[in-house]
């Protein structure tokens, strides 16, 4: 179970679109949080890596190494 509180504008058009279209809140708010999870993850997981890459715990690889390293061709098209 989640409750969320959120600014009286948002709540007021979250209750506009549920009226109109005959949903509930809660059917928008776990539509949004679905669709935007992903990105929240992708997000946290891109800054803890960068912080480790700054912080030296943990070092980057050339892109060129990583395609020799699979074999894939490292000629970009023009």
């Amino acid at each position: 179970m989640l409750a969320i509180r959120l600014p009286d504008n948002i709540e007021k058009r979250l209750g506009r679109l549920a009226k109109r279209t005959g949903r509930t809140k809660t059917y928008y708010a776990r539509e949004a949080i679905l669709q935007h999870l992903e990105d929240l993850e992708d997000i946290y997981l891109a800054e803890k890596r960068l912080e480790a890459v700054r912080s030296g715990r943990n070092r980057t690889i050339p892109l060129e190494k990583v395609m020799r390293r699979y074999g894939l061709d490292t000629k970009m098209d023009d």
